[in-house]
C-alpha cells in the first residue's frame, strides 16, 4: 500500500479528480461502470423493459430455417458482430447487451408469435429482425400495440412509416427507380420483363417499377410480368416466355432459395449475360453463395452496398466479419444493413439518455453513422436512412464489381407521389 493510499484526504482528492475526468469525457469514452452510475436504471428505464444495472436485453428475429434462411443468416451474423463489438467497448449506457434469438422459420404467423413473445414476455429493449415485407407486415401491428422498436434491415417497397420501426435498408425510390433509370440511360433498355416472388414486396415493387417504366422512361414498356410462390423451383415455362418476349431487360425480384433454381435454369437454357441484360433487386452476395458465381456472372444488381466497396470503414468491417465467421464468409446488402441496426440503436439510446422506446423514437432524427461500411449514413425524420444507390455487376468469384454510384446520398421518400 502506498503512502497516498493510507492518507484519507489524498484518497478523496484522487477520487474527485477521477470523477471530474470522467465527467469531461465524451459518453463513448466512459468506462461501463461510470456510464451505469451516470445513468441509473430508474432513470433510463421507466417502462419496465429488460434493463438492469449491468445488462440490457434485445431480441433477434430472423429466419434461421426455411426458404429464407439463405438470405437471413447474414443478418443474424452481422447483428451479432455489431453487438459483440459494442459490448467490447463497454456496452450501451454502461450495460452489456444480452441477446434472445428467435427463429421466424420463414413463416409469417411464426414471426408474429415470436415478436409478441419478445415484447410481452421478454420485455426486450429493441428487436433486430425480419427480412421479407410479409414478415414485417405480420409483426408491425404487434410492435405498434406493445410499443416496441424494430430495426428492419431489408431493401423494401416503401409505402410505410412507423414510429416503431427504423428502416436501415433502401426504400423503392433509392433502389428501384435508380436502377431502372440506370438501365434506361446506360443500357438503352426500352422493353422490360418483370419477375417476382408472389408476396407483397415483389408485387408492390413491380407495381412501382411498371409505373416508372411507363410514365418516366420515354418509349419504354413492360412486355411481361410473372410471379411465383416462395420456394418455387421450376422456372422452365417462365424462361420460355422470356425467350419469346425478347426483353431488353429482365427485372427480377425473386427471393430466398428460389434464386438458386432460377439462375441455374437460366444458364442451362442459354440465357447468359453475353446475350441478355438482367437487373435484380433481390440477389446479394449471400444468395450468390448458393446460386454459384458462374450462374450469375455478368448480371447486374441494384443495391446500396457491395462487399467489394473500397473504403476504410468497409475494409475493417469485412476483416472483422471474416475473422468471426471464416475466410469464406460473404457479405451482402442486407447483411450490412443488419450490422447498422445495433450501432444506430446504441447512438440513439445515448443521445436520448434512455432505453424508453418513445424517447428513442423522438431522438432518432439526425442520428449519424460515420463508420458505416457503406459510407456515411444519416437517419431521416421518416425513420429511413439517407443512403447512396449503387449498381454492381456479378463476377464469377461471387463478388460484384461496382459500375455505378449515385453522386450523393438519396433522401428517403417512402411515399412517392404517383407510385401508390
Amino acid at each position: 500500500m502506498s503512502n497516498d493510499d493510507r492518507d484519507p484526504s489524498s484518497f478523496i482528492n484522487r477520487r474527485r479528480l477521477m470523477q471530474g475526468v470522467a465527467a469531461a469525457l465524451p459518453l463513448a469514452g466512459l468506462p461501463g461502470w461510470a456510464q451505469a452510475q451516470q445513468f441509473p436504471t430508474a432513470k433510463v428505464n421507466t417502462t419496465k423493459l429488460a434493463v438492469t444495472d449491468t445488462e440490457v436485453t434485445v431480441g433477434q428475429l430472423h429466419s434461421a430455417t426455411g426458404t429464407m434462411a439463405i438470405s437471413e443468416t447474414g443478418s443474424i451474423q452481422a447483428e451479432q458482430l455489431a453487438i459483440d463489438q459494442i459490448n467490447a467497448m463497454g456496452g450501451v449506457l454502461g450495460r452489456k447487451i444480452k441477446v434472445i434469438k428467435e427463429d421466424g422459420a420463414s413463416d409469417w404467423p411464426t414471426f408474429a408469435e415470436k415478436s409478441k413473445k419478445l415484447l410481452v414476455n421478454d420485455k426486450v429493449a429493441a428487436v433486430f429482425g425480419c427480412w421479407t415485407s410479409a414478415s414485417r407486415k405480420a409483426v408491425l401491428p404487434i410492435f405498434e400495440k406493445e410499443n416496441g422498436m424494430l430495426y428492419y434491415p431489408t431493401f423494401y417497397e416503401g409505402l410505410e412509416q412507423s414510429k416503431n420501426v427504423i428502416y436501415t435498408g433502401q426504400e423503392a425510390t433509392q433502389q428501384i427507380l435508380y436502377g431502372l433509370d440506370w438501365a434506361s440511360k446506360e443500357k438503352k433498355a426500352k422493353t422490360f420483363f418483370l419477375v417476382g416472388s408472389d408476396y407483397i414486396w415483389p408485387r408492390t415493387s413491380m407495381k412501382i417499377g411498371r409505373k416508372h417504366i411507363e410514365a418516366h422512361l420515354t418509349g419504354s414498356k413492360v412486355v411481361g410480368e410473372e410471379y411465383y410462390p416462395l420456394g418455387h423451383t421450376n422456372f422452365n415455362s417462365l424462361i420460355n416466355k422470356i425467350k419469346v418476349a425478347k426483353p431488353d431487360c429482365i427485372f427480377i425480384a425473386v427471393v430466398g432459395g428460389s434464386n438458386v433454381a432460377f439462375y441455374k435454369q437460366l444458364k442451362a437454357a442459354g440465357v447468359t449475360a453475353a446475350k441478355q441484360f438482367l437487373l435484380t433487386i433481390s440477389v446479394t452476395e449471400d444468395e450468390v453463395l448458393g446460386i454459384g458465381g458462374e450462374n450469375m456472372n455478368g448480371f447486374y444488381a441494384s443495391m446500396k452496398y457491395f462487399q467489394s466497396l473500397d473504403n476504410p470503414n468497409n475494409k475493417a468491417f469485412v476483416t472483422a466479419f471474416k475473422a468471426k465467421y471464416g475466410k469464406d464468409a460473404v457479405i451482402g446488402d442486407v447483411t450490412q444493413a443488419g450490422y447498422l441496426g445495433p450501432w444506430l440503436w446504441k447512438a440513439t439510446v445515448e443521445k436520448a439518455g434512455s432505453f424508453d422506446v418513445d424517447k428513442i423514437a423522438a431522438a432518432s432524427t439526425g442520428i449519424e453513422l460515420k463508420t458505416a461500411p457503406e459510407g456515411y449514413v444519416k437517419l431521416h425524420e421518416n425513420h429511413h436512412l439517407w443512403s447512396k444507390a449503387r449498381i454492381g455487376q456479378a463476377q464469377a468469384d461471387g463478388q460484384f464489381k461496382v459500375v455505378a454510384e449515385s453522386p450523393a446520398l438519396i433522401e428517403p421518400n417512402p411515399f412517392p407521389k404517383g407510385y401508390q
